[in-house]
């Protein structure tokens, strides 16, 4: 298949430094290229790639400096539509913006979903524009959408297998808590976890600036107690030791994670996670086998115990029978596949004014309509 990756033009693919989202179109496209697919990459200029790279901008927004991104990704897309012949899918990672421009050609495109989708800013866009195939990176994150979102599939992400290695033994004996400093992650927990049970704990998290009240308030004060040792933001390189030497991630979440990369970077070393049951954690976690899922700070306590007898080797054939990179973009394929099995055929209308922003009025959705039977 002839396919296009539309990603974020905020860091490069894969990033320099912090971008789940870019990695994650990284892992996808080196994988289509790989299983043979013809690839164009749709991203800034300093990306890394196997597959043909159309340079939307020299390099990543963020390190450029700019505030703003939406007129770069609207220029962006421009030329995505004018190249779009050129393609059998389209496939997007950049929220919505592409929604209007693209509305002719929702029978070859397709919209991966990475992000939190309750923010009622974002609704009027997802009700109005209810033609565009969506893909979900767990069933718990379509909750908040409406009802006529067009759900194409639920695709977990996956990481290439090598990424983070099989550690056999949890040589340094302590939690890892990685990521980032933020009232939703709840590195507070983590704290608590590590104090009540006797077990050190180390946090390698970085403090974006909107975080930095809650890191002195909060935080600050807490780490430092002799089991805990702040290590501040790590590279790629350094989370492969973090993580294999690790007895456990701790992973005590307090919002509606949609998916949670570091939990499959855990259980790819073998690693076991100990996770709040948030978001996307019961669809990732099998409760015994890749983690331990807990309910509250006593379960979390307990679970310290429990890891310490689970078989690491199962925590990673968990992984490698869910989470790689291979089977991520297997089910990529069969959703694109399914797409355009189904054609032009079929198109869902737009819907306009009051129906598009408050629903129908008996709640149901508008049925598809043949193209023979709308008006020319």
């Amino acid at each position: 298949m002839r396919i296009a990756q539309i990603a974020p033009l905020s860091e490069a693919v894969p990033p320099k430094f912090y971008g789940g989202t870019e990695r994650v179109v990284s892992w996808i496209t080196e994988e289509l290229v790989r299983q043979g697919h013809e690839v164009t990459l749709f991203a800034s200029g300093d990306s890394e790639t196997s597959a043909k790279l159309a340079a939307c901008t020299p390099e990543g927004l963020r390190l450029l400096g700019y505030r703003d991104h939406t007129a770069s990704h609207l220029a962006m897309l421009h030329q995505v539509h004018r190249r779009a012949h050129e393609f059998d899918i389209l496939h997007f990672h950049i929220d919505l913006l592409q929604y209007p421009m693209f509305e002719d050609l929702n029978h070859k495109c397709i919209t991966t979903m990475h992000g939190r989708l309750d923010v009622p800013d974002f609704m009027p866009v997802y009700r109005t524009f209810t033609g565009m195939p969506l893909v979900s990176i767990s069933d718990n994150q379509r909750l908040p959408m409406p009802p006529t979102s067009n759900w194409l599939a639920t695709i977990h992400h996956g990481l290439p297998a090598e990424n983070c290695p099989y550690y056999p033994d949890a040589k340094g004996g302590y939690l890892a808590f990685l990521g980032r400093i933020s009232p939703e992650k709840r590195p507070d927990r983590a704290i608590e976890m590590a104090i009540r049970s006797g077990t050190p704990l180390k946090i390698a998290a970085k403090v974006d600036k909107a975080d930095q009240d809650y890191w002195d308030e909060v935080i600050e004060p807490m780490i430092h107690h002799p089991l805990v040792e702040y290590i501040g933001e790590i590279n790629e390189e350094q989370k492969k030791e973090f993580l294999g030497n690790a007895l456990a991630l701790a992973f005590p979440i307090d919002w509606p994670e949609p998916f949670g990369l570091v939990m499959i970077e855990a259980m790819s070393a073998g690693t076991p996670v100990i996770a709040f049951r948030n978001g996307s954690v019961p669809e990732v976690i099998k409760d015994g086998v890749g983690g331990v899922l807990c309910e509250n700070m006593d379960d979390a306590v307990a679970a310290v115990a429990k890891v310490k007898t689970m078989s690491r080797a199962g925590v990673r054939r968990h992984f490698e029978s869910a989470f790689t990179a291979e089977c991520m973009v297997k089910k990529y394929v069969a959703a694109y596949e399914d797409l355009l099995g189904r054609g032009a055929d079929v198109i869902k209308l737009p819907k306009s004014g009051y129906k598009a922003q408050y629903g129908e009025v008996n709640g149901s959705a508008r049925p598809a309509i043949p193209v023979a039977a709308m008006p020319a």
